[in-house]
């Protein structure tokens, strides 16, 4: 169970909000971890902008990237 509720996307700043809609226009979702983050928007957005230059650069496929911290999160009985 969170401690922290996500937030909503009508309860964040405006800076938020466009990471929110970048989100939903390539994932079509907002990553709960993000919706979360939201609540301090200038970690969230450094948090995107690692979570970019991880899955968008290299050699390795992104599909494959989000496969692999998909089964790491399973590993480790997380929630993804």
């Amino acid at each position: 169970m969170a401690r922290l509720r996500p937030l909503d996307p009508d309860e964040v700043n405006p800076e938020a909000r466009e990471a929110f809609d970048r989100f939903l226009a390539e994932r079509g979702n907002i990553p709960n971890m993000f919706r979360t983050m939201a609540r301090r928007p200038e970690i969230m957005l450094t948090a995107e902008a690692h979570l970019r230059a991880v899955f968008k650069t290299g050699t390795v496929d992104e599909r494959l990237k989000e496969m692999l911290a998909v089964r790491v999160s399973q590993i480790n009985d997380c929630m993804y």
